[in-house]
Order: structure tokens, then sequence, then C-alpha cells
């Protein structure tokens, strides 16, 4: 599920974990809880900040609301961090944890927009190696950043890599 807006993922993740308490799914919940906690602690940061700049407390209180993609980060970060865990645990041996872990992560990719294909990614990469004249793996960082700007939430980070490195590699 996508919401259009970061007002209606919020308030969706605040519905579903209602859902979550009246049902007793007690794991949902709590992730969902600690996904509503890290993006409230992304406002206060940013609140932080504006408060050196903006003095009036309404101002203050809406501008550090967190924007649609802004909330979307949050939640790819805690998908991301869930795949780490994932890889983690399995490398130690740990395969009901490694389990659990891509559970979670598998409920926070349903708030996310659909996937970018394989074939779409990499039209993208190819297109922005062409404009940016990447010849080498040196060349990497750059193609990165300027492939993630263009397709935000809809491609993880490690996915992007590896197809960045396989077609400067070519």
């Amino acid at each position: 599920m996508f919401a259009g807006n970061c007002r209606m993922l919020k308030e969706k993740l605040k519905e579903d974990m209602k859902n979550a308490l009246k049902s007793g799914d007690s794991s949902r919940r709590v992730l969902i809880g600690m996904v509503m906690a890290s993006i409230k602690n992304k406002e206060l940061e940013k609140r932080g900040k504006l408060s050196k700049t903006i003095t009036d407390p309404i101002q203050l209180d809406t501008e550090s609301q967190l924007n649609e993609q802004e909330t979307l980060d949050v939640l790819a970060s805690e998908v991301k961090r869930r795949r780490d865990s994932v890889a983690e645990f399995t490398k130690g041996g740990r395969p009901e944890l490694a389990a659990s872990e891509q559970a979670e992560a598998d409920v926070l990719m349903t708030y996310l927009p659909k996937q970018i294909s394989d074939d779409a990614l990499r039209a993208i990469i190819q297109k922005t190696i062409s404009a940016t004249g990447a010849a080498s793996l040196k060349d990497m960082g750059k193609v990165i950043g300027a492939v993630m700007a263009e397709v935000k939430s809809t491609a993880d980070g490690q996915r992007v890599s590896a197809m960045v490195k396989e077609e400067l590699s070519k």
C-alpha cells in the first residue's frame, strides 16, 4: 500500500497499529510502533535544526513534520536495517533471527511504493552512465547518486549499486 502523502501514510500506520493491538498481533504492533518512533525522532531532529531559524511555534510545528519523501526514506531505512540484520544473522548461523528480521522487512515493504523492475532500473542506469560520462568503477559514486535521486524509494541502494557496478564493468 502506497499512500499519496505522508499524513495518509502516518494515519495508515496508526490505524494498522490499532488493528494489531485489537487483534492481539503484538509483533506487528511493536514493529509499527518502532517505525512510528523512528519517524518521530526524525521529526524532532528536523525541528531542532529548524528552531535555529524559525521562532514562530506554529510554523515550527508545521515545518518540522516530515514530507512524503522523508517519511518514505525513514521506512526504507528501517527495511534496509532489517535486511542488513538478516545477512548478519545468516552469517552468524542464527536462521530463526534472520527469519524474524525478514518477516519484519516484508511487512514494512507493504508501506513503500512498488519497487522498480530490473529492466527499468537498468535502463535508468545506462541513461545515467551516458549522461554523466562515467567510464569506470571510479565513477560509481556519481552514477549511484544520480540514479538514487531519480528512483528514490522505488529501488534499494544495494540493488542499484550492484547493477551500476555490473554496467560499469562491461
